[in-house]
């Protein structure tokens, strides 16, 4: 008992200034552990980016709409390799058109994104996408899947999209179509087939 009575009295006051000095290493500490922690995650995922698998994507709409942007970062792309450069587009048309032109009541993207151009070699035209003006909804792929060759598809385009970690298109996704690819190989090339697409299903 003694000695632990001498002990203390030969210990220095615990004063409020190394109380402080105590506390905020300690806080650095777990910051920079925070900061590591961090750092080592992004890292590990900085190799995946987010994209879609056409050959699963049911063309559902919510691409449109579940985006963290304003404008969804997802755009119809067109596979020309595929494209049978018809007179009647079904991702262009209507199902029944009035008329075989570019009135806005014959087409079926509500932005008018689906550009029909004559090729000068009858009866061709070729189809080919404002992203300027795309606004994801999937109407032309629907239609295109559905009574054409599906060469229009949806793509995340990555020049747009914000690389969120946990996206939220892809949460939402229905037919859980979403992938997650390598960033230098960041799109699917649908006539290649479902056979060449290089990722991993989304968990």
């Amino acid at each position: 008992m003694r000695m632990d009575m001498e002990t203390d009295k030969n210990r220095q006051p615990f004063n409020r200034r190394q109380f402080l000095k105590a506390a905020l290493q300690g806080a650095a500490a777990v910051s920079v552990g925070g900061l590591v922690a961090a750092a080592a995650s992004r890292s590990a995922g900085a190799g995946q980016i987010w994209q879609i698998n056409p050959f699963k994507c049911i063309q559902c709409g919510n691409c449109r709409v579940n985006c963290v942007l304003k404008e969804s970062a997802v755009k119809a792309v067109h596979d020309f390799t595929m494209c049978g450069y018809c007179d009647l587009c079904t991702g262009f048309f209507h199902p029944e058109p009035n008329d075989l032109n570019t009135g806005a009541e014959n087409q079926l993207c509500p932005s008018g994104a689906l550009v029909r151009k004559y090729t000068q070699e009858d009866p061709y035209f070729e189809y080919t996408i404002d992203e300027t003006i795309c606004t994801g909804c999937g109407k032309c792929v629907k239609g295109c899947t559905s009574f054409g060759n599906g060469s229009l598809y949806l793509q995340v385009r990555h020049d747009r999209c914000k690389h969120c970690n946990e996206c939220l298109i892809a949460a939402r996704c229905p037919a859980g179509a979403f992938i997650r690819v390598p960033a230098d190989k960041p799109y699917v090339v649908k006539h290649l087939g479902e056979g060449a697409i290089v990722g991993e299903e989304a968990r």
